[in-house]
């Protein structure tokens, strides 16, 4: 666990980058600090491991003042990853990711071991370990400094903006990544980003702050959505943040229905018959498993391929309206977690959905 009490920053000039900070990340889980540019997000995460000592106030790790810790000693003992990865440029991945291990005097076979280890775990394949940060893509390298990170077994992480100089569709995965890897290790994290959009998605706590480094509220995401504090947090969240709050609800209880098939093989006129008047046909492989739609005009020679149409009941209603919102029958593919065909379900019944949950939970309430 790390608290913040009463934590302030201020430089000689006078200048404040943060104001009375008192906030609790518990063990475990990913606490996200968001806000917009020179807001002392980024100060708060590095005064936790002492690149940046606190002008008054105390930050406890796991129990312990972190002032009363030598520096280097607290540094080794917290993975530390940040926007441009950090890597040493005139060593290999494999020697990147063993710094850790190395200065903490374990033996050369155990720190090896321990890097080809995490090189795997956060996706890269053994090929990688003699690589020099040059040679690899950005996505690798932040892929490669998680792992760095990680290398120590540390009980705590600080990340600052990790995913914010790659690419969309490869901050992506690597955001999915990094949640995997934490479901399986439980580390307890501080994460600054810019985007609300990423700290819902990563966050278990959210702490939103505001211009002159002053805490607007902290709150889980689905609370953050649901009860914004204040204007301030409102328009930082967004005009969207209904949209946003499906990413909370579960897609359980749509109103799936069957659908006019085919198989892979059929034909324009076996298509145009088992559309019955809707302009596209769902096309099933031999193990009704979907794969595609076909127009039931045959304006389209061939299958159009689902994208991101469909979505498991185990995942949001979000999921599910983006999965009809994309898909050119306007209908979101449900399939089960085997990736067989269930129902599916357009974007006006899941608004039917919602409309009908709300006045449930009304009248209930």
């Amino acid at each position: 666990m790390i608290e913040f009490e009463s934590v302030t920053k201020r430089y000689p000039d006078g200048a404040v980058a943060v104001e009375d900070l008192s906030v609790v990340a518990p063990s475990g889980e990913i606490t996200v600090f968001v806000g917009p540019s020179g807001c002392g997000k980024t100060t708060s995460l590095r005064m936790i491991n002492r690149t940046i000592e606190a002008t008054s106030g105390r930050i406890l790790v796991d129990g312990e003042d972190v002032a009363g810790t030598d520096p280097v000693q607290l540094r080794r003992g917290i993975g530390y990853v940040i926007q441009q990865s950090g890597l040493f440029p005139h060593r290999t991945v494999l020697g990147n990711i063993a710094t850790v291990p190395y200065l903490l005097g374990w033996d050369k076979r155990k720190a090896r071991d321990r890097a080809m280890e995490l090189l795997e775990r956060v996706g890269l394949p053994e090929s990688m370990a003699t690589r020099y940060p040059a040679q690899l893509s950005g996505g690798q390298q932040q892929r490669v400094g998680v792992a760095r990170a990680l290398a120590a077994d540390p009980p705590v992480m600080l990340m600052d903006e990790p995913f914010s100089a790659v690419d969309p569709i490869v901050r992506e995965s690597l955001q999915d990544e990094f949640l995997r890897l934490q479901h399986e290790l439980g580390k307890t994290i501080v994460f600054v980003t810019h985007d609300i959009d990423e700290a819902i998605k990563l966050g278990d706590r959210i702490a939103v702050m505001r211009g002159g480094g002053q805490l607007a509220q902290f709150a889980a995401p689905s609370e953050l959505l649901a009860h914004p504090v204040d204007e301030f947090v409102e328009s930082f969240i967004g005009r969207d943040r209904g949209y946003r709050k499906l990413s909370f609800l579960p897609a359980t209880g749509l109103p799936l229905r069957e659908r006019p098939t085919v198989g892979e093989g059929a034909s324009p006129d076996e298509v145009r018959r088992a559309a019955n008047g809707h302009p596209f046909a769902l096309v099933l492989d031999d193990e009704r498993r979907p794969t595609g739609w076909r127009p039931a005009d045959g304006r389209v020679n061939g299958v159009i391929p689902l994208g991101g149409t469909t979505f498991t009941s185990s995942q949001s209603l979000r999921a599910a309206l983006d999965g009809a919102l994309v898909s050119p029958s306007e209908e979101a593919v449900c399939v089960d977690d085997e990736g067989y065909y269930v129902g599916v379900v357009s974007h006006t019944e899941i608004a039917e959905h919602l409309s009908e949950a709300g006045k449930s939970t009304a009248a209930r309430g």
